[in-house]
């Protein structure tokens, strides 16, 4: 594993930023090194061509010149005849022959870098060649000056390099400073989800208060959790109802199997199963209903299908033959919508079989289609109406609930799972559409709605 794994995040961060700033400040300390050389450099040419340029003007006028030739320590002036012959010199280059070969010219002046000769090996001067005017001809006065080093002076160096390294070490400070306060909040979130399990799915992590990536981290975090813990308590939920009506079941057949073992002289095989068949097959449609939810509450995809809603109902009408009510279906043809078969199919058999049980003695179907802003091709509406004691409207909304119990009047009949009305409705939902219930003259009147699809049905032999 590489090394610059298993460093922290605050660690990268500070490493970066130190390589960064320091290479950033050397370029920069360079940079003023040399702007301060050239800027040197250029006051120290304009000081030799002053210090040539008298030199020059007095063996113009007087054929030699007057006092010492340079003023300044360091600095070398020669003054040269016509045939190449020093005639004055500094003390320095006293008996050497001329520090350079080239001349004005016919210029004023001439520039130039010469390094060793007269100089020393290894040694450059900045030479600065001026015509002086003689009546014999040019003579040539030439001024020199060691040339300004990149550092200048030892002290300056040292003052920009040490500035240099001290602006790098306050920048990687900073930049320590600015990250370890950036992600303190990650931190405190870390150390909240630590902390949170499955006993305390309740609890939520800090959300600094700017509003920025780590607020919108913690705002996602927080998101997350809640569903959790909604999902986890339904989950309870749903296990506790699950358990209470499974329980029901087993308890009436264990109940009729401890009579039967108590009082085998009063009972006959075919009687206790025929009492224990009706357990079975209620215990059978609760485990077919939890499998159903299950599938549903995964995300199970479907097979959507353009589908006669109509003929679909039909189909179920004349599944629904052994009912003893007065089945009426009254179905409007060409109502098409966009669904899964076997869902839509298991929807209105719930429907019907709720229907069946708390009706008095009559079930109406109805398929229909009717215009919505809200869809381009408005909706299918499908009504299953009984006339049974009816719903209040404040405990509408809880007949959709799982395992939900209603009073007597709607639960007498022990058939039901409990779970028939949130599956339809969980069906309907996933579909794009609603189920609900509306008002009726007489009983429950359960509405469904969803969007007409503008297609032809497919053939019901081929889909699902």
């Amino acid at each position: 594993m590489s090394v610059s794994h298993n460093i922290s995040i605050t660690g990268r961060v500070t490493l970066f930023t130190a390589a960064v700033s320091a290479l950033l400040c050397t370029l920069l300390a360079l940079v003023v090194m040399v702007a301060v050389q050239r800027y040197a450099t250029g006051v120290l040419t304009s000081e030799i061509r002053s210090a040539g340029g008298r030199v020059a003007m007095t063996v113009e006028d007087r054929g030699r010149a007057d006092g010492p030739l340079a003023q300044q320590p360091g600095r070398n002036i020669q003054v040269v005849d016509t045939q190449g012959r020093v005639v004055e010199s500094t003390p320095t280059l006293r008996g050497s022959p001329p520090m350079a070969t080239f001349t004005a010219d016919g210029q004023n002046t001439r520039q130039e870098v010469v390094c060793g000769g007269v100089f020393g090996e290894g040694n450059c001067n900045i030479v600065i060649a001026q015509s002086a005017h003689r009546p014999e001809g040019h003579w040539t006065v030439y001024a020199a000056s060691p040339v300004v080093p990149l550092w200048v002076e030892p002290w300056l160096a040292t003052l920009v390099g040490g500035s240099a390294a001290l602006l790098a070490v306050a920048i990687t400070y900073l930049g320590n400073r600015i990250v370890t306060a950036s992600l303190r909040p990650v931190c405190a979130i870390r150390r909240e989800l630590d902390e949170i399990n499955a006993s305390c799915p309740s609890r939520r992590v800090p959300a600094p208060a700017r509003r920025d990536e780590i607020h919108d981290l913690a705002d996602s975090i927080n998101h997350t959790l809640a569903r959790l813990d909604a999902a986890m308590t339904q989950q309870r939920q749903f296990a506790s109802d699950a358990s209470h009506d499974l329980r029901s079941p087993i308890a009436a057949m264990r109940a009729e199997v401890e009579d039967a073992l108590l009082a085998p002289d009063e009972t006959s095989v075919t009687t206790l199963c025929d009492t224990l068949m009706g357990s079975l097959r209620r215990l059978g449609s609760i485990v077919t209903d939890l499998l159903t939810v299950a599938r549903l509450d995964a995300g199970a995809p479907a097979v959507p299908a353009p589908i006669d809603l109509g003929e679909l109902a039909a189909q179920e009408c004349r599944l629904h033959h052994q009912t003893t009510k007065r089945l009426t279906c009254r179905l409007e043809p060409g109502v098409v919508v966009l669904g899964d078969r076997l869902r839509l199919g298991r929807l209105l058999t719930n429907l019907l079989d709720n229907a069946d049980r708390h009706a008095e003695s009559a079930i109406t179907v109805n398929v229909q289609h009717k215009d919505d802003d809200r869809f381009p091709h408005g909706v299918a509406v499908l009504e299953v109406i009984d006339d049974g004691p009816g719903i209040d409207p404040d405990k509408r909304e809880l007949v959709f609930q799982r395992f939900a119990r209603l009073d007597a009047a709607r639960t007498k009949d022990a058939g039901g799972s409990g779970l028939g009305l949130a599956i339809a409705r969980q069906i309907a939902e996933m579909g794009g559409g609603s189920l609900r219930i509306e008002d009726s003259d007489r009983g429950a009147r359960f509405v469904l709605r969803l969007p007409r699809h503008a297609g032809h049905a497919s053939d019901p032999t081929t889909v699902g």
